[in-house]
């Protein structure tokens, strides 16, 4: 089912009556994906409706909105020691709105606990719900009521929602939403629901608007966006907005590696590089047998074929990949199968993660816990690892010359230091006398570490 936002909602304008001649200020704080990234944008536009300003800090905030993340036990732990921080400025304050969203808004228990034990939050409010946030806000202030909304979603898009986009020149296109893949490790799909698609002509009016407007960078979103699924493919839809008139790079993540289709592949080569060279290809373990505990779907053989074919037609293309580290049950025979294939694949950068409990996914009622100190142990080898070879790969690129995007100047250089982002995601630090942020550019690679790259701007 889809839903339009009515940006004239009664709720918008009564927000706004209420606040009529007053100077009101929102403070956005967010944790974890790009996801979250997205939704936070989309808060702040809505914020904007509602007659609110944006502020940089919390201090000056009349509504400060914790935007979590749940995907590990120390996302959570963060997200709620900040807002203990908060608790001082609602005592200064008590007219401020400390609102919660994200996934760990969706947990239960998680939202009893807030409710109870932090009596400073005045909402919370699941991730696919943001449509609500008007009503939420006039209830506190009209009202005075706190409000806990979890376990309302019915499966339903919000189409519309506006979007305060933090970059002019990047963007987040959020295509699907949910998870049907139920890795045995995962709340996302507790947390985000079911996987939902937006009709592909929405993306298209959305992607066709940002190019308009000057954006050089188009990422598509999903929890599993490769799946997405609406009036046609993902590999069709990318293929369409490929063919979108423009000078601008789309790219995608994250992927599931058993919905990698050979028409993807084919479409990615055939585009390259205005689908950006570059795939993040979530491995998670080498071992056959953790894989079919995490109810990944697909062996480590089958990963490999997926590696070659994307090599053979994607000439030059970066991989990086997600590995689980201590997973229940691991043996050191399954650890070696992991590093056996990181080694064959040699990734260009490989985000390792210790396993973490999740309350209510079916991983954390496994037996054979693996202990802290073996987890810590096997991830300093996968380090060891997987950063000589991000090493390796980038120091093959001295020599040559890369189409760069400049994203910022430098924090650690003058102020003609900048900092771009390759078409294969890799971060590169150069000079300019002229300002070339959002611009793309050409840099000769003269000097590489693991993470990133140095270079001079191409004469």
């Amino acid at each position: 089912m889809m839903n339009g936002f009515d940006m004239n909602n009664e709720y918008i304008e009564a927000v706004r009556r209420i606040n009529a001649g007053k100077s009101r200020k929102l403070f956005v704080l967010t944790f974890g994906c790009q996801q979250n990234e997205a939704d936070s944008e989309q808060v702040r536009g809505i914020g904007l409706l509602m007659g609110y300003s944006l502020t940089e800090t919390p201090d000056d905030a009349d509504i400060i909105i914790v935007n979590t993340c749940a995907i590990r036990e120390h996302a959570e732990d963060k997200a709620l020691s900040m807002l203990g921080n908060f608790k001082a400025l609602k005592r200064k304050r008590p007219e401020l709105v400390v609102g919660v969203i994200g996934c760990m808004a969706a947990e239960r228990h998680v939202v009893e606990h807030i409710k109870t034990g932090f009596h400073y939050v005045t909402f919370t409010l699941e991730p696919n719900m943001l449509h609500l946030l008007p009503e939420v806000i006039y209830r506190k202030l009209a009202l005075g009521k706190r409000s806990f909304i979890v376990g309302k979603d019915d499966g339903s898009l919000t189409e519309g929602i506006p979007a305060e986009r933090s970059s002019g020149f990047k963007a987040w296109v959020s295509i699907m939403y949910g998870c049907n893949n139920f890795c045995s490790y995962c709340i996302v799909p507790y947390t985000r629901g079911r996987e939902r698609s937006r009709p592909s002509e929405s993306i298209l009016s959305e992607c066709r608007g940002l190019v308009a407007h000057g954006v050089k960078e188009i990422t598509l979103l999903g929890q599993n966006v490769n799946s997405y699924k609406s009036d046609m493919d993902f590999a069709t839809l990318i293929e369409n907005i490929a063919l979108l008139d423009g000078d601008f790079t789309v790219r995608f993540m994250t992927s599931h590696p058993k919905d990698v289709s050979d028409r993807l592949i084919e479409v990615m080569g055939k585009y390259s590089p205005k689908i950006a060279p570059y795939f993040h290809l979530p491995l998670q373990s080498g071992s056959d047998r953790i894989l079919k505990l995490m109810h990944r779907t697909y062996n480590s053989e089958k990963f490999l074929t997926t590696v070659r074919k994307l090599r053979e037609a994607v000439p030059g293309i970066a991989l990086s990949t997600d590995v689980i580290v201590g997973f229940p049950t691991e043996t050191d025979e399954d650890f070696e199968d992991t590093l056996r294939v990181l080694r064959e694949v040699e990734f260009d950068l490989v985000y390792s993660f210790i396993y973490s409990k999740r309350e209510g996914t079916p991983a954390a009622r496994m037996d054979g816990q693996v202990d802290q100190a073996r987890k810590d142990e096997r991830m300093s080898r996968l380090l060891a690892l997987s950063d000589a070879f991000a090493d390796k790969k980038n120091k093959e690129l001295i020599g040559t010359v890369q189409r760069v995007l400049v994203e910022s100047r430098s924090k650690r250089g003058s102020e003609s230091s900048y900092t771009a982002r390759t078409l294969t995601n890799k971060l590169v630090h150069f000079t300019s006398d002229e300002c070339l942020i959002g611009e793309f550019t050409e840099v000769l690679i003269e000097k590489a570490g693991a993470f990133e790259l140095f270079g001079k701007l191409k004469k």
